[in-house]
């Protein structure tokens, strides 16, 4: 896509068209003119910027799914590298479930539970495709998006993993060359790779239900201070503090 016109179409990438900052990237909104609205993520020149580019461009170039957030172009020119997505209007996942006290933002549970199918069904493409292979690795509330109708797309795929079905794992080291290549052993990608992805999606359901940052988990129950699996643990040893930590706005 040409760089002059997603230019104009943020204002010149105007301040008050950002609805995102990063450590590497700004996102802005963007209106063409014939009043499409798109979404454009700006990296900023430093060492991982262009891996970030192309993982995206490799995980998400071919990829369709009603789960994943749709990349519709990019622009690689004048030293700007710009990734240019559908226009996701309620933002994203953990903005609703963090949100202050006294505002509007409120997911019943039957949305939770739809949300949660609905990523899985995003997951399970990712991991499951014939022609090229996608562990996300950096899922959480933050990279789920949800569109007008609260439907979610897994987004941000800078971190991603990608391997052919024969192993062949790309973008797979510090170095920017895109040619660089290794291979990865089967057992390798499943046990390591994919299930970081399902442990990461382990935690965005106590996320949903409980209603509180990952990082409070541990030290949200009796000041206990340990793994997950122990803070579980811990829960359903002491059935009777069940109800006290899931979401106060879902008793009921």
């Amino acid at each position: 896509m040409n760089f002059t016109e997603l230019s104009e179409a943020t204002d010149d990438f105007s301040i008050d068209n950002v609805i995102g900052m990063g450590k590497i990237r700004v996102m802005c909104k963007a209106v063409l003119p014939n009043g499409s609205l798109l979404s454009m993520k700006r990296l900023h020149g430093c060492q991982s910027f262009e891996k970030q580019f192309i993982s995206e461009l490799l995980a998400l170039g071919t990829l369709r799914h009603n789960n994943i957030v749709p990349l519709l172009g990019y622009c690689n020119e004048r030293k700007e590298k710009l990734l240019v997505y559908q226009y996701i209007s309620n933002g994203n996942l953990y903005d609703w479930l963090h949100a202050k006290e006294g505002t509007d933002k409120i997911l019943a549970w039957p949305l939770r539970i739809k949300i949660a199918i609905a990523i899985a069904s995003g997951l399970a493409r990712l991991h499951h495709r014939w022609d090229l292979r996608v562990v996300h690795l950096n899922k959480s509330s933050n990279s789920i998006l949800l569109d007008k109708n609260f439907v979610p797309k897994l987004s941000n795929f800078g971190g991603a993993k990608i391997s052919s079905p024969k192993g062949m794992m790309f973008i797979d080291s510090n170095d920017i060359d895109s040619s660089n290549s290794s291979f990865v052993d089967c057992c390798v990608w499943e046990l390591g790779f994919v299930k970081k992805n399902v442990y990461d999606f382990g935690i965005l359901l106590l996320e949903l239900i409980i209603g509180k940052e990952p990082i409070q988990i541990n030290n949200f129950s009796n000041n206990l201070n340990g793994s997950l699996v122990d803070w579980i643990t811990h829960l359903l040893s002491y059935s009777s503090n069940l109800y006290s930590v899931i979401d106060k706005s879902l008793i009921g």
